[in-house]
């Protein structure tokens, strides 16, 4: 396996947060772990929002919408289209933050895996 290699010199970058491969979107393939990582985005979300990197009123807002998905995800007979929605819509904040721009891919990671186990 081979490592990328990214020229970066003159690159003018500010603050931005990156997740460090917390997250594994692409192995779950239950409920129960869609929601485990439902929650570990959370996480993220929230370190992200206590360091700075996230506004805190777009950062309360984020967190609301991620709680409001694993709220749905955890029903017995959960709205697989009211948990897009709530993740769709938090992916739209941080999108509005360059300092968050690593968080996007993570969204639409989170997206897709909503698409295939729920």
């Amino acid at each position: 396996m081979s490592n990328s290699v990214f020229d970066q010199r003159n690159q003018k970058v500010t603050n931005q947060y990156n997740i460090a491969g917390n997250l594994n979107f692409g192995s779950v393939s239950s409920q129960e772990n869609a929601i485990t990582e439902l929650r570990k985005l959370l996480q993220e979300v929230n370190k992200a929002n206590l360091s700075g990197i996230i506004d805190a009123e777009k950062g309360i807002d984020v967190e609301a919408k991620i709680k409001k998905a694993i709220v749905q995800a955890e029903k017995k007979e959960p709205d697989k289209q009211a948990i897009l929605e709530n993740i769709n819509g938090a992916k739209m904040i941080i999108e509005s933050l360059s300092s968050a721009a690593g968080l996007v891919g993570v969204f639409m990671q989170a997206i897709e895996m909503i698409k295939k186990v729920f």
